[in-house]
């Protein structure tokens, strides 16, 4: 056991002293030329080594790539293939460990290091979601990456992972659509607040933007004096989130209007009302 952990550090010592051979644009050549010596297995244990010593994934990355080139559809290359998609996924270059990780995909769809990939892809999104300001395309394909897992290994380590992340993606939209809502109420453009906050009470009723949401229409529909709206949303609110602050603050605004909150009229919040507190969907 010994002797095999001294050739192996033997083995990762030269190869770390060939590495530093070469420089300028002759480097990257060097490199390969040395690589051609080494077994696949031992390139393969030189980017795990440099994955777990190194500050730059990318150095690993190096590592696995070349397995690709030196010994192509076999073993290793397949296992360097996931790790290329982990190692920039580690050292932050989405893109390309979005391709190694979809390049595994199509080329292994079967393997037992499928679900893992298909995680990997998803991430490659979810962890790029708070770069993206108001353009919420990088959000909608992690949804998309993270369904996947979830749909088709649900029985994988990596299932309830891909739950909770998409349920934090999916709070991640409704947020930034009260983030627009509000500039708009903010400003006195009530119709187009209100048109942001029932996109939020519609279509994200699961998440923890919806007693805020019900609270700023209860806002945009008394500011326009439409007082029946603004009831409803408060009897939404009141039933499902009664002990929120956000009715609390509705509850005051509709008393002192002298109203109550309770269903009125015939409008889209009625609806939500019908299915949501008594189950009735039309």
């Amino acid at each position: 056991m010994a002797g095999a952990k001294t050739s192996a550090s033997v083995m990762a010592a030269v190869l770390a002293g060939l590495i530093l051979t070469g420089c300028g644009g002759d480097r990257d050549r060097t490199q390969r030329e040395n690589l051609d010596k080494f077994t696949a297995a031992e390139i393969y244990r030189r980017g795990e080594y440099e994955l777990e010593n190194s500050r730059k994934p990318e150095d690993a990355v190096f590592y696995f790539s070349e397995i690709e080139r030196l010994y192509p559809y076999s073993e290793w290359a397949k296992r360097a293939l996931i790790m290329q998609a982990f190692g920039n996924h580690k050292a932050g270059n989405y893109e390309e460990a979005r391709a190694a990780a979809q390049r595994f995909l199509d080329t292994y769809p079967g393997d037992e290091d499928a679900a893992y990939a298909q995680y990997l892809l998803a991430l490659s999104y979810y962890d790029q979601i708070d770069d993206v300001g108001r353009d919420q395309g990088l959000t909608f394909q992690a949804l998309q990456g993270l369904r996947t897992v979830i749909e088709q290994y649900p029985d994988s380590e990596y299932a309830r992972s891909s739950i909770l992340k998409f349920d934090l993606a999916f709070d991640h939209l409704a947020a930034k659509e009260m983030e627009i809502g509000r500039y708009y109420l903010k400003r006195g453009h009530y119709a187009a607040a209100i048109n942001r906050f029932r996109v939020v009470v519609e279509e994200f009723q699961t998440t923890t933007q919806t007693p805020e949401a019900l609270l700023r229409l209860v806002e945009a529909y008394l500011a326009l004096g439409l007082t029946d709206e603004a009831q409803t949303a408060g009897a939404i609110l009141g039933y499902n989130f009664q002990s929120s602050p956000f009715y609390e603050d509705a509850f005051r605004q509709l008393r002192g209007r002298g109203l109550s909150a309770e269903v009125r009229g015939d409008n889209w919040l009625g609806d939500v009302y019908r299915q949501t507190v008594e189950g009735r969907w039309l």
